[in-house]
């Protein structure tokens, strides 16, 4: 445990001192959120906090490779594959963060990303399927398979990057949340296989926590698409080191859960944009429209509409995610899904009823 501490420590730190860096670089070459009609910051904002992430995500995968117990994750390209591709999706998002890049183009920087993660090692292998076992997946199924979980939890972050603090906070909640699950699976009952998403996810924590004291509201400066893409491609390469390429059977044999918990976990630790996503899509194919194109109806523009501020809104959502992310987590490690889900449909009232109490209260007013 000591040594993923210090792995975090590290990229905290170096994302933290290095982000007014790229604030200022920011600044010099006119990197701006311009205020639009969908924006609830009132301001120019500069971005370009991505480079401040990626550099400690370098600097923690650096220190990691040095240490003697997480050298042997080094063995195989798994953290090249994270910084290859991670590399990649920086300058393409730090290119449009400048230059506001079109849909597709960025796509087809993403789908690139991701076939630079597979050629490195990083693919779907298995799929765990009740009833059946794990079903071993041929290279045509796992990349197309690999590379469209890398676009859906990229666009998931970016979807819910909407207000200061807000992804840097919830994608924080969900990689402490799957380290724990991958840490159970590596260091207390030994299966090596874990290990890689366990160091990657310790790093992706670590980059959010160093960025979000520069980020929270009032943020003084922006992830924007480049610290976005960096962090849902994160999160997709730990999905893909753990569910994907660890045999269901092997989590089975610990008495972990059944075997289609492997593979439900990171869609708990993500509920919450994937579903912002989703509702995105219908929304706007609904209407006529692009997929692609913007609103303002997402999850915490309806938070705001209901009377809460940015800082409250973001809270709340902090709560929703760590309630997904710690039930997920915690059937996946115990079994029993019994208690965890009466547990956390109390609280999910709970929050219910304090998410909705602005609203509340406005209509005993009137």
């Amino acid at each position: 445990m000591r040594e993923y501490v210090l792995t975090a420590a590290v990229v905290a730190a170096v994302a933290y001192v290095f982000t007014p860096v790229a604030r200022r670089i920011a600044l010099s070459i006119g990197a701006f959120t311009e205020v639009r009609e969908r924006d609830v910051h009132v301001i120019p904002t500069p971005r370009l906090g991505g480079l401040a992430m990626y550099a400690g995500v370098a600097a923690g995968l650096l220190v990691a490779s040095r240490l003697p117990t997480l050298q042997r994750i080094f063995t195989t390209s798994e953290a090249r594959g994270v910084l290859m591709g991670g590399g990649l999706l920086v300058l393409l998002g730090a290119v449009d963060d400048k230059w506001s890049l079109d849909a597709l183009t960025k796509l087809a920087g993403q789908v690139l990303a991701a076939g630079v993660m597979v050629l490195q090692g990083l693919q779907l292998l298995y799929l765990p399927v009740p009833r059946y076992g794990t079903l071993v997946l041929t290279p045509e199924v796992g990349v197309p398979a690999t590379v469209l979980l890398v676009v859906l939890t990229v666009n998931a972050v970016n979807f819910i990057d909407g207000l200061d603090g807000l992804a840097a906070g919830v994608v924080a909640i969900a990689a402490l949340a799957y380290f724990t699950y991958s840490y159970e699976l590596s260091v207390v009952h030994h299966l090596d296989r874990a290990t890689p998403p366990t160091l990657i996810t310790a790093v992706l924590a670590g980059a959010c926590i160093g960025f979000l004291p520069h980020n929270f509201n009032p943020a003084r400066v922006f992830m924007g698409d480049s610290g976005s893409m960096l962090l849902g491609l994160m999160l997709a390469a730990a999905t893909v080191s753990l569910t994907g390429q660890l045999d269901a059977s092997a989590v089975t044999s610990f008495e972990l859960g059944p075997a289609l918990l492997p593979l439900l976990l990171p869609l708990g630790l993500l509920a919450i944009p994937v579903v912002d996503l989703l509702l995105a899509v219908v929304r706007r194919t609904r209407a006529g429209r692009s997929p692609f194109s913007p609103d303002k109806a997402h999850l915490h523009h309806r938070l705001l509409e209901i009377g809460h501020s940015q800082r409250r809104a973001v809270v709340i959502m902090y709560f929703w995610t760590a309630l997904l992310a710690g039930a997920a987590v915690a059937i996946a490690l115990t079994g029993g899904p019994a208690l965890v889900l009466s547990i956390g449909g109390a609280v999910a009232v709970v929050l219910l009823v304090a998410s909705r109490l602005p609203a509340l209260l406005a209509a005993r007013r009137h």
